[in-house]
């Protein structure tokens, strides 16, 4: 019995991952990674998917990120090198520069990008913390 329950968790697992893996934003990516997460390994598992599910899943869509790739482009800011990691979550050292998303560009939250290392990076203005590394 046990060994049928655990093929069933297994295979359900194998269907649910990729559609975790495909969400469009970082709360859809959190819940898939969560129901594929809490049927591999339970409750801890729910966790760590939501978590994963969450990082994997980007704020910007693909037509937003293009207008912020765009935005970046006409400005020509400089790029700042850093030692410290970029990655999201993160908050961005003070002596890096942010600067602000228009409101013309038409994000739905107001938020700030700096080039860091040579990638663009969407910044939260109040904490500086990493939102995205737009790609």
């Amino acid at each position: 019995m046990r060994h049928h329950v655990l093929h069933a968790a297994a295979t359900l697992a194998i269907l649910t991952l990729p559609l975790a893996a495909c969400q469009s934003g970082p709360t859809t990516g959190a819940a898939g990674g969560a129901v594929a997460g809490a049927v591999v390994g339970g409750p801890v598992g729910a966790v760590v998917g939501g978590v994963a599910g969450a990082t994997a899943g980007g704020v910007l869509s693909a037509e937003e990120s293009t207008r912020v790739r765009t935005l970046v482009v006409a400005q020509r800011r400089p790029s700042i090198r850093v030692e410290e990691p970029v990655a999201i979550g993160q908050a961005l050292p003070t002596r890096v520069r942010v600067y602000p998303v228009p409101a013309s560009v038409g994000l739905q939250t107001p938020y700030s990008y700096t080039i860091v290392n040579g990638q663009t990076v969407l910044v939260d203005p109040q904490t500086r913390q990493v939102i995205e590394i737009v790609q």
